[in-house]
């Protein structure tokens, strides 16, 4: 039997980065997969359309709210004005969201995914206000949900523990890596990405948007110390690559303190076409995140063959399993100490090259696309 699927595809026309790619390449791999439902992606008024274009199949269609995200969450998640998603939609027999909260909605099934619960866990590291808004419309959005994604099993004991969630209510749907994440860069690919960088030395790498949880402040730390440290790769950079996210003049003020505004790189947002050879060529993947509910970026270094150093917190031993070099993300000399160690042994980034690679085969968005379909469907 034929369904009608109902989709908050907000995120995935609002953010180019985080949850927004996670929600394209997920009902990207979702449409590559399903050719029988029909699925409407619900945007408000501002998406931005450029991300939304896609060799969408004729059983997906984009459906626009004459409304923008702004007044959309105001009236839904503020004002809780009963206004049924379907009235821009059209019926459906399902709905889900891939970011957090539920529209009010007819759909006799109903399914969000929660990526984590780091406002909970670390509330410093949230403005006031965003921390007041999920405090509020998360707990709502996961009682009204017939079913919650977690993106990882620590994500599902948060779950448990904050929420009284029942186990048999959430189900953990791993993420996916694209297959442009690869060892296999050309040289001329590497050469337009080095250039257009600017990068003249060989670098350490992070991925992620500059906010506490982050961690970056505490990484540059790490990296300063390793200043004595006498390898051929002692000239090397630390290049962390993310927008401007929230609370982050605490990274700026730390390169100035340190003096190392010509080691310490921002390029700021990076596009997808540029990702991957800038993974290949990093000499290590440094994560030094204080909470993740996956860790997309420790998965898509280890696709492109990057040695990983990443923080020994929440989900990511749980990504990275024995692929990884770990550390306290709180302990700045245990970090330093992490990287002196894959830095100064070319066989034990060998291994862990290795090791990364075979691990991050789980983990394929047509994996996660066809558990969706089956919570779908079932």
């Amino acid at each position: 039997m034929q369904l009608k699927i109902g989709i908050d595809f907000t995120s995935a026309a609002r953010e180019r980065a985080g949850i927004g790619r996670y929600a394209r390449e997920l009902v990207r791999a979702l449409a590559r997969r399903d050719r029988l439902n029909e699925y409407l992606l619900f945007v408000p008024r501002d998406a931005h359309d450029d991300l939304l274009r896609f060799g969408w199949p004729a059983n997906f269609s984009i459906k626009h709210a004459p409304l923008t995200e702004r007044v959309l969450a105001a009236l839904w998640h503020r004002a809780r004005v009963p206004l049924p998603v379907e009235a821009f939609v059209g019926a459906v027999d399902v709905f889900y969201s891939p970011d957090f909260l539920l529209p009010p909605t007819w759909a006799r099934k109903t399914i969000v995914t929660v990526h984590d619960l780091s406002y909970v866990r670390m509330p410093e590291c949230f403005p006031d206000v965003l921390k007041r808004y999920l405090n509020r419309s998360v707990p709502r959005a996961v009682r009204r949900a017939d079913l919650v994604l977690a993106d990882a099993a620590s994500t599902q004991r948060d779950l448990e523990d904050i929420y009284r969630l029942p186990s048999e209510k959430i189900k953990v749907l791993y993420s996916g890596v694209d297959a442009r994440f690869c060892p296999e860069i050309p040289e001329a690919e590497k050469t337009r990405v080095r250039e257009k960088y600017k990068l003249v030395a060989p670098y350490l790498l992070s991925v992620g948007t500059l906010q506490p949880r982050k961690n970056y402040a505490r990484l540059i730390q790490a990296f300063s110390r390793l200043s004595n440290f006498e390898l051929p790769t002692s000239n090397f950079q630390l290049v962390i690559v993310g927008s401007k996210g929230w609370m982050f003049d605490e990274v700026f003020q730390t390169v100035e303190r340190l003096g190392l505004q010509d080691r310490v790189l921002f390029p700021d947002f990076v596009s997808d076409d540029d990702l991957p050879a800038l993974f290949a060529m990093a000499t290590l993947f440094v994560y030094p995140s204080l909470y993740e509910g996956f860790g997309l970026p420790v998965a898509e270094a280890m696709a492109c063959g990057v040695p990983v150093v990443c923080s020994n917190a929440s989900s990511l031993p749980e990504v990275a399993g024995d692929a990884a070099l770990y550390f306290d993300p709180r302990d700045v000399e245990a970090m330093a100490d992490a990287m002196r160690r894959a830095l100064g042994s070319e066989s034990l980034r060998d291994d862990l090259r290795a090791k990364g690679l075979a691990r991050v085969k789980r983990f394929t968005w047509e994996k996660a696309a066809g558990e969706l379909l089956e919570c779908l469907t079932c």
